[in-house]
């Protein structure tokens, strides 16, 4: 028997690639002039249309966005318009929402109305804030009465609650059955949903009883009644619960799927693995942007207007405190005349106080997203980073009034480096603890420019400390 060939990512990345070759082909085609265009050409431009659609429908829809969001404007929209109607939904799902909003402004009301007429009410529920207001009001005029209802449920819930994580995709069953009856019973589905390694047992008003996993009714005896069978204490969640918390029980737990109730514990959806995986993605990529002062996701391609939305924020407090910085260094222009030096090794000390901030608050701002730290927790990981910037510190402060000592042969101004960098380091160690979990004591983002405030705040405590000694001792 012939053994079964598996995809490997290399093969995978080649058929990306000839997917992107194609489009570019396709788009240096249709950008050519025309007035000369003869009928050989019109026919290859169709072969290339032909074989790029057909490549496209090969590709899953997760793959066709990751085409779409490395594509320039121009060739995104030529190849989005080759993508076939009915997979314009899934596809949509899986780009990232800056590319998202900019195929939906180049689709006409039809159009958006076709693409989500395939998708289920959670899955539309991701996809509506994008939506015109107008079309989201004839969305819901074409759903039935359940899955109307399912939709506002689903709008209705934060980004960051469980129920804006759900969808309703389960298979609910009964507790005084045997698994015999079940088993008839799932036998008469097409396919079982996704992710579904267990079914929900409810009662008679919906409440959620107990589970019970398929791998145990594959091995139980026919006759034993899914009572007997099924677990009673189950991870199940609200909907109105921490999205956080519940990805850090799918971890604890090894979950793949975990049921959601209302607050009478009736049954009310199901949280997956993907869904759960989907939201930590987002959640990291957002804490990266919100590091360097990003408002929001970027699509690398987007227009010179848009990226400068998007960036000026963090930058004009950038430059804000850049100017703090050139003024502290203005307080002492006569000192770094006498000692041309100062101005050589000021820059260490202000890099290395940066460098050592931002691994504390890195660290800081990790155990916060995990749960591991909490604001209560303030004091003891202030010891803690202290003492190992002073360690830190009075190492390779060492270490570099050496160097400054055989650079310059000043053994002052090698005690002066060291005990700045000493000084500066410990002002970064506690920055690092208290800027995130002030952020946090108020309610705001601890990530949130935390990159461009410590880099600030040890350029001007460094300047100030490093050339404020050395006015002090060696002049």
């Amino acid at each position: 028997m012939p053994e079964m060939q598996r995809k490997s990512p290399e093969s995978l990345q080649d058929r990306l690639d000839q997917v992107l070759a194609l489009v570019r082909q396709l788009h240096a085609a249709e950008s050519a002039e025309q007035e000369d265009v003869d009928q050989v050409a019109d026919v290859l431009r169709e072969e290339v249309s032909r074989e790029l659609q057909q490549r496209l429908d090969e590709l899953h829809p997760a793959d066709v966005a990751v085409i779409l969001e490395s594509m320039p404007l121009e060739e995104r929209l030529l190849a989005w318009q080759l993508v076939r109607s009915e997979r314009d939904g899934d596809i949509l799902l899986e780009v990232s929402d800056a590319v998202r909003e900019m195929l939906i402004a180049d689709m006409d009301s039809h159009e958006i109305l076709a693409a989500a007429n395939n998708l289920d009410a959670d899955e539309l529920a991701d996809l509506a804030p994008d939506l015109p207001r107008d079309v989201v009001r004839e969305l819901m005029d074409t759903l039935d009465v359940n899955e109307r209802e399912r939709l506002k449920s689903a709008l209705s819930f934060a980004e960051d609650e469980v129920g804006a994580l759900m969808d309703f995709d389960m298979i609910t069953i009964r507790d005084d059955v045997t698994l015999e009856v079940v088993s008839r019973y799932l036998r008469r589905f097409d396919s079982l949903p996704d992710h579904n390694d267990k079914l929900f047992v409810i009662d008679a008003d919906g409440v959620l009883k107990g589970v019970l996993p398929i791998r145990k009714l594959l091995v139980s005896s026919p006759e034993m009644t899914v009572a007997e069978v099924m677990s009673d204490d189950p991870v199940l969640f609200r909907a109105s619960d921490d999205a956080d918390e519940a990805t850090q029980a799918f971890e604890r737990y090894d979950l793949i799927s975990a049921p959601v109730v209302d607050d009478d514990g009736r049954l009310f959806g199901r949280l997956t693995i993907d869904a759960v995986v989907d939201y930590i993605r987002e959640q990291s990529e957002a804490e990266v942007l919100s590091a360097a002062g990003l408002r929001e996701e970027e699509d690398i391609f987007s227009s010179v207007w848009k990226s400068v939305r998007n960036r000026w924020a963090w930058l004009a407090i950038n430059l804000c405190t850049a100017l703090v910085a050139s003024r502290v260094i203005g307080l002492f222009e006569g000192s770094i005349e006498q000692l041309v030096a100062l101005a050589a090794l000021m820059p260490i000390v202000a890099g290395i106080g940066g460098n050592s901030g931002n691994q504390t608050i890195t660290m800081i701002v990790r155990g916060i997203a995990t749960g591991q730290v909490q604001v209560a927790h303030g004091k003891r990981l202030l010891k803690k980073e202290i003492g190992v910037a002073l360690v830190n510190g009075l190492f390779w402060g060492f270490v570099l009034s050496l160097i400054a000592y055989l650079l310059y042969g000043n053994a002052p101004l090698s005690i002066v480096l060291m005990s700045a960098m000493v000084l500066n380091m410990l002002l970064a160690a506690m920055m690092g603890v208290c800027i995130p979990l002030l952020r946090v004591r108020f309610g705001r983002d601890p990530a949130l420019g935390s990159s461009v405030m410590i880099t600030s705040i040890t350029d001007s405590g460094g300047f100030f400390i490093f050339l404020g000694l050395a006015t002090i001792f060696l002049l």
